[in-house]
Order: C-alpha cells, then sequence, then structure tokens
C-alpha cells in the first residue's frame, strides 16, 4: 500500500510541478509559436534537451516513489535516501532536467522570454535547495546525507557514477 501511494502521489505532483513548471507555463508564454531561431542550431540542440530532459525527469519520479516509498512533494517525502540511478551523478537531477525542458522549449521555439523565465526559475530551485531541501534532507538522514552531499554536487554531474 505503501508504494502504490507513492507512485500514485508522484504521479500527481508530477503533473501538478514539472507539469506546471516546463509544459503549461512555456504554452501560455509561446502558444507553441515558433519565432525565428534564435541562432543556427538552437532548434536542434531544443530537441535534444527535450529528449534527454524528459527521461531524467521520469526516472527520477519513478525512484523517489519505488525507492524511497515517497514523493518529491514536501507533504509526503521519501522516507529512505535515493541515490540510485541519476541521483549518483548529481543530487538535484529533476530540477536540473526541469530546467533543461524550459530552456529546451525556448531553443525550439525562438523565445528569449523562455530562456529568461528558465533563469528564474532555476534560482528558485536554487533558494529552495538551499534553504529548505539540504537541510531537511540532513536532518532527516543525518550522516547518510552528509556523507552523499559530500560526495555528490548539487547541480553539475560528475563524470563517474558515487558508489557510496
Amino acid at each position: 500500500m505503501q508504494r502504490a501511494a507513492a507512485i500514485i502521489g508522484s504521479a500527481i505532483f508530477l503533473v501538478i510541478a514539472p507539469g506546471t513548471l516546463a509544459l503549461y507555463v512555456p504554452w501560455y508564454l509561446t502558444h507553441w509559436d515558433f519565432a525565428p531561431p534564435l541562432f543556427p542550431i538552437a532548434r536542434v540542440l531544443g530537441a535534444a534537451l527535450i529528449v534527454a530532459g524528459l527521461p531524467i525527469l521520469l526516472d527520477s519520479f519513478a525512484r523517489f516513489a519505488l525507492q524511497g516509498l515517497g514523493t518529491p512533494a514536501p507533504v509526503m517525502p521519501p522516507k529512505r535516501l535515493v541515490v540510485t540511478g541519476l541521483y549518483r551523478y548529481v543530487r538535484n537531477p529533476m530540477y536540473v532536467a526541469v530546467t533543461a525542458l524550459i530552456a529546451a522549449r525556448g531553443l525550439l521555439f525562438g523565445s528569449i522570454t523562455l530562456l529568461k523565465y528558465g533563469v528564474i526559475v532555476w534560482a528558485g530551485f536554487f533558494l529552495f535547495v538551499v534553504a529548505y531541501e539540504e537541510p531537511a534532507l540532513g536532518a532527516q538522514f543525518g550522516d547518510e546525507y552528509k556523507r552523499y552531499r559530500a560526495n555528490v554536487r548539487r547541480w553539475l554531474p560528475r563524470i563517474t557514477p558515487w558508489c557510496g
């Protein structure tokens, strides 16, 4: 039952949070209208970021539900620290993926407005992670999180996976 609740909660949160930030707001700002490309390979780069970012986001959400037995939402946090998959490379793959998906749409649709919005969203993620998430994880998982935090960077992925 706990796993089912985590899966359902994660799916709902996926639609509400990343769905709003990375789909609805970009649609609202652009209505998916293509402007001239920002530079010659901008659309290709945007498409590549979508192809890379979406699986990262979905995998990260699945790990929270299946391994962490919780959700990314603060109201139903994971019971176990998730340090597998892409979390072996970077501590915040969900935030990186959402930011990449927003930037991807900015590049794809030729929208400076979306790129600026992506910077604002990333700044919000940064403040949330530093002010709330990292202290909360430190309190919940203690030395396990401290060791993980010392070995895996917040935003820039490691070259090799951490095998803590």
